[in-house]
């Protein structure tokens, strides 16, 4: 991996009475910190990103992840300015609009991709890794979190971000292969090449707030919902233009693609489903869905869910067309 490229310092811990010499570590280590010869050597202990993929694919449950709890703080050369008063107001508008009509159970989330040399908003920044879909679906429980490259603890997500290179196995979808998403590498490929990404290091870090909170300009704003809300969403959408929407999905990468980076993008809404990543790594519910929304949009989203909140969200919700029994 690129010098630039500098992940939270960890130690791996490795249970050698305990471990069977299977070689899952080696094999699903994005950044090959691992070697095998009669048990599992480590070989690059200053790559670990603490992603623990590792000690999540060991049989054995051999293997520990640990922070280094010495490790340098991010320094801070440069604060962002604060919002103003009437850009802190009007996103709260929009929160508060979004949960009345729509009944949300969670906090829209305000999400900002914080360009290289910029500088950083007064967010949080945690002492632990988390990865990229952990700090936003714990955004939408009233969490601010910033994270620089050395807080990301998914190197895919990272990479597809702007924060650092694509690790070899992830780019050849080896990986995928491994944990039994795809048929084929030439499937696998496939996905990795239609999927968008930003240059290398061309982003500091990445922000997450309550909208009701935002701490700096979003670029995206992010709703957790239940279908049925979803479908109100989409119509305010489309309530002045009849738009009917191309949502992009495929299972794979939902919070950092499909939620965050194709309406940075594209500046269009779009729908995920989840991914076997962030539905393994958060407490998101079967039932619910995320939205993403570019900012450029929500003037247009909020009054036309207004409209609709007048006549067409209660009588369908009160199922006016169904018949007495």
């Amino acid at each position: 991996m690129s010098e630039q490229n500098t992940a939270f310092d960890y130690s791996v811990e490795i249970d050698f009475d305990a471990c069977t010499s299977c070689g899952l570590c080696e094999a699903f280590c994005p950044v090959d910190v691992f070697e095998m010869d009669s048990y599992p050597v480590i070989v690059q202990p200053e790559a670990c990103w603490g992603c623990e993929t590792c000690s999540g694919q060991c049989p054995e449950q051999c293997i520990k992840i640990i922070p280094n709890p010495n490790a340098k703080p991010v320094e801070v050369a440069k604060r962002a300015e604060d919002l103003g008063k009437e850009e802190k107001e009007l996103y709260a508008s929009w929160a508060k609009k979004l949960k009345d009509i729509l009944n949300l159970r969670w906090e829209p989330v305000s999400i900002s991709l914080i360009k290289k040399g910029e500088p950083l908003p007064d967010v949080p920044i945690p002492n632990e890794h988390m990865r990229y879909c952990q700090s936003l679906l714990a955004a939408r429980r009233g969490l601010s979190i910033m994270l620089p490259v050395n807080r990301h603890a998914c190197p895919d997500g990272t990479s597809i971000l702007g924060l650092s290179e694509m690790p070899k196995k992830l780019a050849s979808g080896e990986l995928y292969i491994l944990f039994h998403k795809l048929a084929t590498v030439e499937a696998a490929q496939q996905m990795v090449k239609e999927r968008p990404h930003l240059d290398p290091y061309t982003i500091e870090a990445t922000v997450v707030t309550p909208l009701a909170k935002a701490k700096t300009q979003p670029e995206v704003i992010a709703v957790t919902a239940t279908p049925e809300q979803m479908m109100w969403l989409s119509m305010a959408t489309s309530y002045y233009t009849g738009h009917r929407h191309d949502f992009h999905a495929s299972g794979y990468n939902a919070q950092c693609v499909e939620v965050t980076l194709l309406p940075y993008l594209n500046h269009e809404i779009n729908i995920s489903f989840g991914c076997y990543g962030c539905r393994a790594s958060t407490d998101i519910g079967d039932e619910y869905m995320v939205m993403g929304i570019p900012v450029s949009v929500m003037p247009d989203v909020i009054k036309g869910l207004e409209e609709l909140g007048k006549k067409a969200i209660p009588q369908s919700r009160s199922k006016i067309y169904l018949p007495p029994c």
